[in-house]
């Protein structure tokens, strides 16, 4: 329950940051906005102020703003003819456009600046190390003397043998302590990613690391970790960088899709996404904040996709006939987009059928 909350406050932030891009740039364009929606029909409460009516709908997959003119049908005289969309410059109406996927990715920007400046969990040499470095057992080798006694993702809390004590605990510090020790028997304190502490009885043994036969081993896989925190104007760069990365990865993996070399059950849809949202918010704050910033990167990328009834197939409209010169026919417009619409909830059925057929 508590993961599909989380979900839904994130999906939440994240439909409201895109259709606000697309409200305010209409309101600065001059343009008209009937209603400001977060979610679809049927609508469980809004309030009307000025012109513009607020709604919180119960299908919590999405939102839009309803602009006056975007069904050119739809449009009376009057003065607010002039205010419609299709009646206002071409440039205003590819910015109002654009204006959405625009604030998925300065959101993102700024959710990375803010990690950066809290701090991340990051990889340090032990040359870097302070006291509040903490060595991770990344991995456990299968067959070894650690295998099924120590979980993976545990935080090392402390070593000992008898009434030998290790300190400082290091990677290098704990291998060189263990090595010496075949046949007897060594504490580890840890702490597991659920945060529960305990203490087991492990005994190395020599063989383990085939590099080096002679060594007595334990078989896990050590890293130190640290919260590293960037300055300000390091932070707003460095955040750039990250965004612009996450873009052309992410554009890579469609690209993978539409050539086959990803498969459709390598896609998450709503519940996959649910379950990875959970996933990060319980490592920690910031891990969430970090996929929050993907995710808001994936909704750019794919509100731009030249797909009908998305903002990168409204474009497409808007520069025909900004070549043309003349409107495209409002009735095959709205086909074009029922019929992209349809494929877009068509795909997302057999995303979330996917993240189903996983859980079982």
């Amino acid at each position: 329950m508590v993961t599909i909350l989380i979900f839904l406050a994130v999906l939440f932030v994240l439909v409201l940051v895109h259709e606000w891009g697309h409200f305010i740039v209409a309101k600065l364009t001059g343009m008209r906005v009937d209603e400001f929606a977060i979610g679809f029909p049927p609508k469980l409460y809004g309030f009307k102020k000025g012109e513009t009516e607020y709604s919180l709908n119960a299908l919590p997959l999405g939102g839009y703003v309803r602009i006056y003119g975007e069904d050119p049908t739809a449009v009376s005289g009057g003065e607010d003819k002039a205010r419609a969309f299709n009646a206002r410059p071409k440039w205003a109406q590819a910015l109002v456009l654009l204006a959405g996927v625009t604030m998925n990715w300065i959101f993102a920007w700024f959710l990375l600046v803010v990690i950066m400046i809290v701090g991340v969990p990051t990889q340090i040499e032990e040359s870097a190390a302070t006291a509040n470095s903490v060595v991770y057992i990344d991995s456990v080798l299968k067959g070894a003397p650690a295998d099924m006694v120590v979980p993976p993702e545990s935080k090392l809390l402390a070593v000992q043998s008898g009434d030998d004590v290790l300190s400082p605990v290091l990677p290098s510090t704990f291998s060189d302590f263990v090595a010496v020790r075949a046949g007897q028997s060594i504490e580890l304190t840890y702490q597991d990613k659920d945060g529960k502490e305990a203490t087991v009885a492990i005994i190395p043994q020599t063989g383990v690391i085939e590099a080096s036969p002679d060594r007595a081993a334990i078989g896990v896989g050590l890293s130190l970790i640290d919260i590293v925190k960037k300055p300000f104007g390091t932070a707003l760069v460095d955040a750039a960088v990250q965004t612009y990365k996450m873009t052309t990865t992410i554009i890579v993996g469609f690209g993978q899709l539409i050539t086959g070399n990803v498969s459709l059950s390598q896609v998450s849809g709503p519940v996959g996404i649910a379950g990875i949202v959970g996933d990060a918010a319980a490592v920690g704050l910031t891990t969430l904040l970090y996929l929050t910033a993907f995710i808001s990167v994936n909704l750019a990328v794919i509100n731009l996709l030249p797909i009908p009834a998305l903002d990168g197939g409204r474009l497409i409209f808007v520069a025909i006939e900004a070549i043309t010169r003349r409107p495209i026919p409002s009735v095959w417009a709205s086909r074009v987009n029922l019929v992209g619409f349809a494929a877009l909830m068509l795909l997302m059925l057999l995303a979330t059928v996917s993240d189903i057929s996983k859980l079982f």
